[in-house]
């Protein structure tokens, strides 16, 4: 199960819309120093989570809605770390609802965090409903990337349980709303290959990779397709490719066996 990438960028968010809502300079003293709060504890919960439960639990004691919302993604990010994915949803959930109704993207950030830490935990119909919670409000904010990145991790959900068709649509969205996302069409590839839609899959691809060369799942990809289209030397040359660049990756173990399916090695010989 791939890890969710809103994980990550949380860290380096641009600061909370929260503060806009302040009308006074009196009111927007403390978001404002809640915020700079809110990323000392995001950084203490990447290097020490366990330390930063107890910072945002303690945090969290006096607080309401809005600033409420800070201690509460903070706990959420500490959770993740420590792979607690039911904590982390809960986490993010709680600091969704505390956060303004007019703060749109601010709160599909949350839910779409709450709905990646449900799918990293396989609970797939939670994970759909927090996604749906995302794409509402992306659409509400009138932030087309963030909705068709949605789109992209409503797509892993769906195809998890089995709503192909469904991925289909989600990925097409996420296509065009969010076309500089390679992860998009990467998928949208890989779920073209899996229904046998090589010229969809063949043409996905080749837009991911020149979106994101050096992603050696790409690499992956592109000789999977090659192989299932007949094109052995396309697939050999994607996958030693990704042998060369990324001898030590998950990719080039995978991509080595898919090279010994092709040609296998003489008896007694070992490794490529």
């Amino acid at each position: 199960m791939p890890l969710f990438a809103a994980s990550s960028l949380i860290l380096s968010a641009a600061l909370s819309p929260l503060v806009a809502q302040a009308s006074s300079p009196a009111m927007e003293e403390p978001l404002v120093n809640d915020q700079a709060r809110l990323f000392t504890c995001l950084e203490q919960a990447r290097t020490d989570p366990t330390t930063a439960i107890m910072t945002a639990s303690s945090w969290s004691a006096d607080l309401t809605p809005p600033a409420l919302a800070y201690p509460q993604e903070c706990l959420g990010m500490a959770y993740t770390r420590l792979l607690r994915w039911k904590a982390a949803e809960d986490a993010f959930l709680s600091a969704f609802q505390s956060t303004p109704e007019t703060s749109h993207s601010e709160r599909a950030k949350l839910a779409a965090m709450a709905g990646n830490s449900a799918l990293a935990d396989e609970r797939y119909p939670e994970a759909l409903a927090d996604f749906s919670l995302a794409l509402e409000e992306a659409r509400s904010g009138n932030n087309i990337i963030m909705a068709g990145e949605t789109q992209i991790d409503r797509a892993r959900a769906l195809v998890a349980i089995g709503q192909t068709a469904q991925a289909v649509d989600a990925l097409a969205d996420a296509r065009r709303d969010a076309p500089q996302n390679a992860d998009g069409w990467l998928l949208s590839a890989t779920l073209s290959r899996r229904i046998n839609a090589l010229g969809d899959a063949q043409a996905q691809i080749e837009t991911a990779a020149a979106l994101d060369p050096a992603n050696p799942a790409i690499g992956l990809e592109a000789g999977l397709i090659a192989a299932l289209g007949g094109r052995d030397d396309a697939a050999r040359q994607s996958w030693r490719s990704v042998v060369a660049s990324f001898p030590d990756s998950p990719e080039a173990d995978t991509a080595r066996a898919y090279l010994d399916q092709l040609d296998p090695l003489p008896e007694g010989q070992t490794g490529r």
